[in-house]
């Protein structure tokens, strides 16, 4: 159980970190509380099974907005080269 509720803070971490430079207005304090409302959501939640499938839905999650960066950072340098 201590395993899973360190891989639970460590996702977490990794979250709010992402979450510095979430685009749109009032972007990161957005992200930052819609991550905090989910995890105090499911705080209560003591099936390992559960929390590993919550885990893989955080990674997901993680995942996607990391390629959100990456599409963001691709257009601004593509915007830089090929200017006409």
């Amino acid at each position: 159980m201590t395993e899973l509720r360190s891989k639970v803070v460590q996702l977490y971490k990794h979250l709010i970190y992402l979450g510095r430079e979430y685009p749109g207005t009032n972007g990161p304090e957005k992200f930052r509380q819609q991550v905090r409302d989910a995890f105090l959501k499911n705080k209560s939640e003591t099936d390992p099974r559960k929390i590993k499938a919550l885990l893989a839905q955080g990674r997901y999650v993680a995942k996607e907005v990391e390629t959100l960066y990456y599409l963001k950072k691709y257009r601004a340098i593509k915007q830089r080269y090929t200017q006409e």
